[in-house]
């Protein structure tokens, strides 16, 4: 009796996702305070750290004035917020070693250009600058759009055109919720992506799934959470971006609590 040739086939299991659980107010309040801790712990970083977000966004400003861009000074200052999640990842670094009782000297720091998922942080932080130049090119469109491809000649004139003009409403609200779109997106792949990659050796594709389950099953929370760091970020851009220097290091550490709250 004749038997078929039997053959095996073995199925393409992708690795399992980190699994996320739903949290609440008193999770978020609990990592913000946490952050808080930390900043007291190490306020020195601040000088290493936290400073160099406040100039390389004092640099920006001060390109956009030299070269004519006065339309997207805004959106130039707002959107590199949108990379705070990168600037900060030092920040998580320092909060994950005193959290394991390990050494939280600055330079300690540097050990994260030595872990696995380096090549994951690199990919993924070109991706935040791709978007935010892409936030960039969107903003700059719809003043074209709505100005034509003359630059104001003076911040008075640009004054008088974004608030004394229907124009200018249109550009205010078209703008803003371009804005919102971008933010959303990138705060949706992103706030508990960089944590898990300092934390964890994870493909970028996967930290990026994760974060968005996370927001997905915290909608309030992290709507939330996104909405204080907006109003941080606002008050710590005044004055001339200086107060960031405070306020970025304890948005970077309370992410870090966040994440290990809501990542199993």
């Amino acid at each position: 009796m004749a038997h078929e040739p039997t053959t095996t086939s073995h199925a393409f299991n992708p690795p399992a996702l980190p699994q996320v659980r739903k949290i609440s107010k008193a999770d978020l309040e609990d990592a913000l305070a946490k952050g808080f801790s930390d900043f007291r712990e190490k306020p020195s970083h601040v000088f290493f750290l936290g400073i160099i977000y406040p100039i390389v966004g004092l640099l920006l400003a001060r390109l956009a004035f030299g070269y004519a861009l006065l339309p997207i000074l805004f959106p130039l200052v707002a959107g590199f917020a949108l990379l705070g999640p990168l600037a900060a990842i030092g920040f998580y670094e320092i909060s994950r070693r005193r959290e394991q009782g390990l050494d939280t000297s600055w330079w300690q720091v540097f050990g994260l250009f030595r872990a696995k998922s380096i090549g994951a942080i690199v990919a993924l932080g070109l991706l935040l600058m791709v978007l935010y130049v892409a936030w960039l090119s969107t903003a700059n469109a719809i003043y074209h759009y709505y100005f034509g491809p003359k630059y104001p000649a003076s911040f008075g004139e640009f004054f008088h055109q974004v608030f004394a003009t229907p124009e200018g409403l249109m550009l205010i609200l078209i703008g803003n919720a371009a804005g919102f779109l971008f933010a959303l997106l990138i705060f949706s792949i992103s706030v508990v992506s960089f944590p898990l990659l300092v934390d964890r050796d994870v493909s970028a594709p996967a930290a990026m799934v994760t974060s968005i389950r996370a927001v997905a099953a915290n909608p309030l929370i992290m709507m939330g959470w996104a909405i204080f760091i907006t109003l941080a970020l606002i008050v710590g851009s005044l004055p001339f971006l200086l107060g960031l220097a405070i306020v970025l290091p304890v948005l970077g550490h309370a992410s870090w609590h966040l994440y290990k709250k809501i990542v199993v």
